[in-house]
């Protein structure tokens, strides 16, 4: 049940972030209508940032879930299906802000749920929003923190819940430097699940009750495997053969410059070794793929569906939703975003297809699974391209790579039931029901 203690009071600033908000209000609009528009989507979904819809609010109790990007949609689809196994009769909103995600969303959403972007956060799009959906119960995902949307599901006392809650320490440390903020918005979830103890113990100083804020493990280690078109996969195995194949994954600009160092070095011990990019952003295709030009390598693009030959030196996997192939296809990757400052990227994934795993430096997003996969010897850091080559040529073929598949594959199943009871929680907080 939601708790029934008066929330902490909003300062000072919160009232100065409305206003604002309010006022730049039409310029955010605009924007975001253009980039929805220059994404492809129909015309009728590009005031959905405003708060409006063409949908009808389907009839029954209504969860809104609203997960911000790939990574939060990827980690809450197998919630969203578990929802449905425990509850078949509720209805599911989900929201997301990109367009990336919305393609994802659209390709493997649970029957009973829906799609929308996610209203803006200022006072028309919010109130225009739930006067129209009318959730009985909201879930933000990660570290999802609205201001204006937290106070006005609390005013209309819709319980809200803040699940896989993921805030790094110096976030943690940033808001207990703005504690009245801090504790006006924490004060008003019902219940806070978080990936881990240290986040939940230092969420805890923002709130009178402790037991509102509990550790429920990392929602993306509990994720079913990415799908893999099985057809393909063989098709590619066949084409790739026996040839020494790695693959850097989401990657970002200037990732591909270290993976392209690393494989120089590679090719020279592995005169036919093949390297597959696969971009977190493939949009980004056109660029990487001159890039890899001006260096010399021989390039095929998957968007362009350029084949693979046994010239080819560089396969370039620019395409959405095939992660889960090209991570069936190679037994050793190397998970981007880690060598640049965008906090690293769900090494999870990997450990499902039991692929040995290598990162770079930057993976304050996923500090704790990372540190649990070292201690079990299921990946390996390395700090540059010249120690990725180190541990490419080092890990091909070698009895240790075979280790750190098995031992990527049994961490990966110790966290299966976190979703069940993520969401046995959210279903307890739904009006008429016990927690």
């Amino acid at each position: 049940m939601q708790d029934q203690d008066a929330p902490a009071p909003f300062p000072a600033l919160y009232r100065l972030y409305t206003v604002g908000a309010q006022l730049v209000s039409p310029l955010l609009y605009r924007m975001s209508r253009r980039k929805l528009q220059r994404a492809g989507f129909a015309k009728a979904r590009l005031n959905e940032r405003a708060g409006f819809t063409q949908h009808e609010r389907p009839l029954g109790t209504l969860l809104w879930v609203h997960a911000v990007s790939v990574g939060e949609t990827l980690s809450i689809l197998d919630v969203l299906k578990e929802l449905r196994v425990q509850s078949p009769r509720l209805q599911i909103l989900l929201t997301t802000t990109t367009t990336t995600s919305a393609e994802i969303a659209a390709k493997r959403l649970p029957e009973g749920c829906i799609h929308q972007f996610s209203p803006l956060d200022t006072p028309a799009a919010t109130a225009r929003f739930l006067d129209h959906w009318q959730p009985d119960l909201v879930a933000f995902v990660e570290s999802e923190l609205w201001p204006r949307q937290i106070d006005e599901i609390h005013r209309r006392d819709i319980p809200l819940a803040l699940i896989n809650a993921r805030l790094s320490a110096s976030s943690i440390a940033a808001w207990s430097k703005r504690m009245p903020l801090a504790k006006a918005l924490f004060s008003r979830f019902s219940l806070v699940l978080c990936q881990n103890d240290p986040i939940r113990d230092g969420l805890r100083q923002f709130v009178d009750h402790p037991w509102k804020i509990i550790t429920s493990g990392d929602l993306k280690k509990s994720a079913d495997p990415l799908p893999v078109n099985d057809l393909e996969l063989a098709r590619l195995e066949k084409v790739v053969g026996e040839r020494p194949t790695w693959l850097a994954s989401s990657t970002h600009d200037g990732e591909e410059i270290i993976a392209s160092a690393a494989h120089k070095q590679f090719v020279k011990k592995h005169k036919n070794g093949l390297l597959v990019i696969l971009p977190r952003h493939p949009a980004r295709g056109d660029a990487i793929a001159a890039q890899l030009g001006t260096e010399g390598w021989a390039v095929a693009r998957r968007s362009q569906a350029e084949a693979i030959t046994p010239e080819t030196q560089v396969y370039l996997a620019d395409t959405l939703g095939e992660t889960g192939l090209f991570y069936q296809l190679c037994d050793l990757v190397c998970v981007g975003g880690s060598f640049v400052p965008v906090g690293g990227h769900n090494p999870y994934e990997p450990a499902h297809m039991g692929c040995a795993i290598l990162h770079g430096p930057l993976y304050a997003n996923f500090a704790q699974a990372y540190a649990d996969m070292t201690d079990q010897e299921a990946c390996r850091e390395v700090a540059d391209a010249d120690a990725l080559a180190e541990s490419l040529i080092e890990l091909w073929g070698d009895d240790e790579a075979l280790l750190m598949q098995v031992n990527a594959k049994h961490y990966i199943e110790t966290g299966r039931n976190a979703r069940r009871d993520v969401a046995a929680h959210l279903l307890a907080l739904l009006p008429g029901k016990s927690p």
